[in-house]
């Protein structure tokens, strides 16, 4: 018998149909039952990829007997977090003052009225190892509304007035020093031998990879560029990459980028395309390149929808293990590649016959041999080999901010490599956006197969802005520049308090909840604020207008005092904290005819504003009849020459 999940769309809340809890999405109608019965409300908040939701829902939302108990003293509310991110944002930092921590499956017990009192993330069905029990939980908190009520209503109010608590507002500068802070802090955390910062568990945190790269180049601080080369090769050597068949995977759960929590998700991806080709312009390193070109290979083998959009994520979990998917056996290696070039195959892979993970083995290069290998040809059997194993669940929903960040991601790498097919899937991607996720100036969160779901956040506008920005960068087609500052615009409106500074994550045409949080610290993906800075300070300068400047300066403004006590985690703001005080010098090329566009934009440096002009004009002539470069920089034009620049 299905629940009131059976008619929505996404993947997460569909795992959920089926459940003997008798779910609500999040909508008026459970919150008035829960009113009119008078019933406390269980929030429960996870996404579809995620290992501990699986857990939970087998153990106890698929027990009858728990399932019983939720639905004779609850109202119980599923809430998918990559379609609401104002709900689970405002619930995680309830969870996180009460907890200490936060995470997903993220379980609250609140009021009719919204209003949370206790808080929690996984919890076993039974108590184990000193972790309570979610029956025993339940009953207690059903007596206690029955019998102590007063002390929960009481709790209700401490919460709410603690995460209402307001921000600092502006700065009273922007001051360039909190990006000499920020990588002190990195420089003090960053582990040496084995790459990344701090202990394990280990997060990508590409912007963060970003950031440094910049960094580096405009500080001229090697030791900078050490850090973002060292963790990025490790990363490519460990099993967080898919060797056989590419992509990353979400972190790692060991110091050496082994052994990975599974799950593969579109802007992880997106991220560290980005962070690979920045990188490998620096540097001019071909396995940096290589790393960012295969993980868009898997972008667009296995997470490309037909109508041009990018689907969210792909499950660790297969067979109710998680892992099973990507792991091998010695043998089984040998018996699909041969004795002779399965043996091969597994001493350069680091495969052995007693395994490496739960008896099982992940393919990885962290005992050193070469990243740009010969086994090509192996590693498309085990592929194709693979592929008949129990198929990973794929959470087909596509996302607006997601498919932003791989709009941002492809265009890049299009100006780094010069191949079209990266550009024609940036703008595959931002032609679906205008067609599904788009009204006017008005986004929506996500669309699944032809059904989009709620009005937009602040991260819908701020990351398509950037995307904007992006083709913009590839291109110069001025639409895409018009398109973001019109984005812009709508957030301005929608999101932007205008007495503080700042934008709220949820907007004047989203619903209320019962605080309307500013989102500015980086997590694993830019904080919404921190994006709209980059975009902002990127529009003032490729616009030169004086209102464009004033609102980027009052960002930054805002940006700033919310990083001073640790700029570390503002990875995004602190690069668009660069882009302010040290402006990328602006290249016109004037191609001569038998020069190809993609070619000589691909020969440029990242780190400038690039317009490239296919004939002569009246102010652009060709020098000694060869491609032309006319560069400013640091308020200063410099002579024609046809010699290409450098950062």
């Amino acid at each position: 018998m299905s629940n009131h999940l059976k008619d929505q769309t996404s993947p997460y809340l569909l795992q959920h149909a089926e459940n003997p809890v008798d779910w609500f999405p999040w909508c008026e109608e459970a919150f008035e039952k829960a009113e009119k019965e008078d019933k406390p409300v269980f929030l429960s908040i996870g996404y579809s990829t995620c290992h501990w939701c699986h857990v939970m829902a087998h153990e106890s939302f698929e027990n009858k007997e728990i399932a019983d108990i939720l639905n004779r003293y609850f109202v119980s509310v599923k809430v998918d977090r990559e379609e609401r991110p104002d709900v689970d944002s405002v619930y995680m930092s309830v969870c996180q003052a009460l907890t200490g921590g936060g995470g997903w499956p993220m379980s609250i017990f609140m009021t009719a009225d919204q209003k949370p009192f206790y808080a929690g993330t996984y919890f076993p069905p039974v108590s184990h190892r000193g972790m309570p029990g979610f029956k025993d939980l339940l009953l207690i908190i059903a007596d206690r509304w029955k019998n102590r009520r007063a002390d929960l209503l009481k709790s209700a109010d401490y919460i709410l007035a603690h995460i209402n608590i307001e921000d600092g507002g502006l700065s009273e500068k922007i001051s360039p020093y909190l990006v000499d802070k920020a990588a002190e802090i990195f420089a003090g955390s960053f582990d040496k031998r084995f790459g990344g910062f701090g202990d394990a568990p280990k997060f990508p945190m590409p912007h963060n990879l970003i950031f440094l790269t910049l960094y580096s180049e405009i500080r001229k601080d090697s030791e900078a560029f050490d850090e973002v080369r060292i963790t990025l090769e490790k990363m490519r050597r460990g099993g967080i990459f898919d060797q056989i068949g590419f992509g990353f995977s979400r972190y790692s759960t060991d110091k050496y980028y082994l052994v990975p929590h599974f799950e593969k998700m579109l802007y992880d991806n997106a991220l560290l395309i980005l962070a690979y080709s920045a990188a490998y312009k620096v540097s001019g390193d071909e396995m940096l390149l290589d790393t960012a070109e295969k993980t868009a290979e898997y972008i667009l083998r296995e997470m490309t929808d037909s109508a041009g959009g990018f689907y969210s994520a792909q499950d660790a979990d297969s067979e109710g293990e998680e892992g099973k998917f990507y792991v091998w056996d010695y043998g089984e290696i040998c018996s699909v590649l041969g004795s002779e070039k399965g043996e091969s195959f597994c001493r350069y892979f680091g495969i052995t016959r007693q395994g490496i993970f739960e008896g099982k083995n992940i393919p990885n290069l962290l005992q050193g041999n070469a990243v740009l290998d010969d086994f090509s040809e192996e590693k498309k059997l085990l592929y194709d080999y693979r592929k008949k194993r129990a198929r990973l669940h794929l959470d087909d929903k596509i996302l607006t901010s997601w498919n932003a960040l791989m709009i941002c991601a492809m265009s890049v790498l299009y100006r780094v490599t010069g191949k079209e097919r990266y550009l024609t899937a940036a703008e595959a991607v931002a032609e679906f956006i205008e067609k599904n996720l788009a009204e006017g100036s008005v986004l929506y969160v996500s669309d699944r197969q032809g059904t989009r779901s709620v009005r937009g956040f602040l991260d819908e506008y701020a990351y398509y802005a950037a995307a904007m920005i992006s083709l913009y960068e590839a291109t110069s087609r001025e639409l895409y520049l018009h398109r973001a500052k019109e984005l812009m615009g709508e957030a301005e409106q929608q999101f932007g308090d205008h007495n503080r500074g700042g934008y709220f994550l949820y907007g004047t045409k989203n619903s209320s909840l019962i605080s309307r949080p500013k989102e500015t610290y980086d997590g694993a993906m830019p904080s919404g604020n921190s994006v709209m800075a980059y975009c902002l300070v990127r529009m003032s300068q490729l616009t030169g207008e004086e209102n464009d400047i004033q609102a980027a300066e009052k960002q930054l403004a805002f940006m700033t005092a919310q990083a001073e006590a640790y700029p570390a985690g503002y990875g995004m703001f602190l690069t668009a904290l660069l882009f302010y005080f040290y402006p990328p010098q602006k290249i016109t090329a004037v191609l001569q005819k038998e020069d190809k566009k993609e070619e000589i934009a691909a020969g440029l440096p990242l780190y400038a504003d690039i317009r490239i002009l296919e004939s002569e004009t009246e102010d652009y002539k060709l020098l000694h009849n060869k491609t032309t470069y006319y560069v400013c920089k640091n308020n200063t034009c410099l002579p024609p020459s046809n010699q290409k620049p450098v950062f």
